[in-house]
């Protein structure tokens, strides 16, 4: 038999190792959660870091952050790296990581928009349509309206009804109004939809005939179509309309340059440029016409002011270099021709195969 006292002993050296096995335990336990709260918390650190670096321009450097990381199952991860994909306008890889930020979190509604706006820039307007008909909220990161973007799909689908009513809803106008046709109108121009862009600009002068910038728009589509008559019409109805409209007189001006009236013209582009001092446009079409006339130092100092104000007008610099070599400045024309060649060359789009 053990003795009483010696068995006391025994048992209580067996509680004093056990609190301390359970002691241990809870202190690796919370030692545990403490490790992992810190690494959340490092992970959550390191990704507001690599979001302010490509926020700022920083991409590159941003992505290297983010390779850093491990994954998250959020799709927050996901989504900062489609951005910054997009940024650096690879739209295929921005449109793939959209798409597994919004596989992993089906509500985040920024990751299912911008892979719409991604898959819209690659030419994939059909797919784009149904993303961004989800989601209906200005990413400002990206400067993106939705609205404009959906409208922009619709017209690539020649859905010109749902077109009309996304850029209402974008400015906020009644969809079947007369400005809602106009502004339809102006994008399709801008699509080079030139028929239906004039039955748009119609449909607006149907419904008020007096509504500002409707002839304008028409006379640029006749202008674009090389019917210089109707052009010209259509541009004195809007001065008609709007007499302080500097665009309505620089229009007509250009209208008159293209038909060789260069004296009309010079009239026409001195009332834009009383009316809009700050466009670099009439400048530089003044300074054409004046070329035309062979007044060689009146459109050099009128293409020279063109520049001062828009100083990545590929045009400006290539009349001007045109200006110095009928002067015989032939320094002062190739260095013109040469800004005009790499303004051009910069200018050029560069695509991105959808495949």
């Amino acid at each position: 038999m053990i003795p009483h006292s010696n068995g006391m002993a025994v048992c209580n050296r067996s509680h004093r190792f056990l609190s301390i096995i359970w002691l241990r335990s809870i202190l690796a336990c919370i030692l545990w959660c403490l490790a992992g709260r810190m690494a959340w918390a490092e992970t959550a650190v390191s990704a507001a870091s690599a979001e302010a670096l490509i926020a700022t321009g920083r991409v590159e450097e941003g992505l290297q952050q983010l390779t850093t990381l491990p994954e998250d199952t959020t799709g927050k991860l996901d989504y900062l790296r489609g951005m910054a994909f997009y940024l650096k306008g690879e739209m295929r890889k921005a449109a793939a990581t959209f798409a597994g930020a919004a596989t992993k979190d089906p509500n985040n509604s920024d990751a299912i928009e911008m892979e719409g706006v991604s898959l819209f820039r690659l030419g994939k307007a059909s797919e784009a349509i149904p993303l961004l008909e989800k989601s209906q909220k200005a990413i400002t990161s990206a400067n993106v309206d939705p609205q404009y973007v959906l409208g922009l799909c619709y017209i690539d689908t020649n859905r010109y009804d749902d077109a009309r009513k996304s850029f209402a809803a974008q400015y906020g106008f009644t969809p079947n109004s007369a400005e809602a046709h106009l502004l339809l109108g102006r994008m399709l121009l801008r699509r080079d939809f030139l028929p239906a862009a004039e039955d748009e600009a119609n449909k607006a002068l149907v419904l008020r005939s007096s509504l500002p910038k409707a002839h304008l728009l028409l006379g640029e589509i006749s202008l674009a179509q090389g019917n210089t008559t109707v052009a010209t019409a259509e541009f004195a109805q809007e001065r008609e309309l709007n007499p302080l409209d500097g665009i309505a007189y620089e229009r007509l001006g250009d209208t008159y340059i293209h038909d060789g009236q260069y004296e009309l013209a010079q009239q026409t582009l001195n009332r834009a440029i009383l009316l809009e001092p700050n466009a670099s446009v009439p400048y530089l079409l003044l300074g054409k016409a004046l070329l035309n006339q062979k007044n060689l130092f009146m459109a050099k100092m009128y293409l020279e002011r063109a520049l001062v104000l828009d100083p990545r007008s590929y045009m400006a610099h290539f009349l001007l270099g045109k200006t110095y070599r009928s002067l015989g400045q032939d320094g002062d024309a190739t260095r013109e021709y040469d800004a005009a060649v790499k303004i051009q060359a910069a200018n050029r789009p560069q695509l991105e195969s959808p495949e």
